[in-house]
Order: structure tokens, then sequence, then C-alpha cells
């Protein structure tokens, strides 16, 4: 988990239109839920957002932010990164998981043996991959974040007990 404990929800991805609407890439596991947890924030918590859903355009929300009214405005906001503090989001059931505190936990086999550590979690349309880096790995590793490869995550430990496929690692 990040030292700060936020998670960040979405993205922007530039202008819509030009009057100031804003394509806004939701992270959340229902897109339209990101509005619920507004105001949301900058990475460094310089600027704080609350918004108004308008509608869906091609893989993205459109949205209204106050004080933003024209193209200029929305197109120079193009890839800043939204964030909300860790508690103003639910819990989970206990086999899902922020991919916040997944990253950077140790990966260990079965056997206890020492696999690398995640840098981070990647979803590719299938399934989330955790990629996992470490001394003694040439190049990172993609491990399926599935029940059969990964049976244990233990947060409270950082660490998760992988199974992996023969010949990943």
């Amino acid at each position: 988990m990040s030292d700060d404990h936020r998670i960040c929800v979405g993205a922007i991805a530039g202008a819509f239109g030009v009057k100031g609407e804003l394509r806004l890439k939701s992270f959340t596991a229902s897109p339209e839920d990101i509005a619920d947890y507004a105001p949301l924030s900058t990475e460094d918590a310089s600027r704080s957002f609350d918004l108004t859903l308008t509608g869906q355009t091609n893989n993205a929300l459109t949205a209204r932010f106050p004080g933003i009214a024209t193209k200029e405005q929305a197109d120079a906001l193009r890839g800043v990164r939204l964030y909300v503090p860790r508690d103003r989001l639910p819990s989970l059931p206990d086999d899902e998981f922020y991919h916040a505190d997944l990253i950077g936990l140790d990966v260990v086999d079965t056997g206890g043996t020492a696999l690398g550590r995640v840098k981070a979690v990647l979803n590719h349309g299938a399934a989330d991959l955790l990629e996992i880096h470490g001394p003694g790995l040439k190049s990172t590793v993609l491990l399926p974040f599935t029940r059969e490869a990964v049976p244990t995550v233990d947060l409270a430990a950082g660490r998760i007990v992988a199974d992996p496929p023969e010949g990943l690692f």
C-alpha cells in the first residue's frame, strides 16, 4: 500500500468537445462509481476535483469538472491520474484485492523459496497478471492471478504464496 493510503481510481484522457467536457477513464469495478468517490485529487494532492458524469464515449466516460470551461483547459489535464483516500473505498470480499495492495508484496513458492516481488498488476482482457521481478530473474515474469497459480495472498504478512505453472520461473 502506498504511504499516503491513496488509490488511483481514474485518469483524464483529454477533452471531449469544445466546452470543457473531459474524457475520463475509470478504474473502478463499475465505471460510473468513480463519481461516488469525488472529490478526486491529483497524485501530488495539489488539486482536487468534483465531477459530474455527462455520458459515455468510446472506452471512456464523459464528465464536467467545475472551473474547466474550454477545450484547452480540458486538454491541459490529459494524463492526470485521479486518486481518493483508501478509506473512501468499500471493503472487498476475502478473495478480491485492490491492485495497490498487491504491488510490492513478496512472492514465494509453496516451498517457501523467494520468487520475487510484485511490480505491477496487468490486465490484457482475460484475467489479471502479476508482473514479478527480482534477483535471479533475467526479465519480469507474468504470473496468472488465479486461485490455482496464487493460492494464498497474505496482506498482513506482506506476501503471496504462488504455485506457478511448470517452467514459468
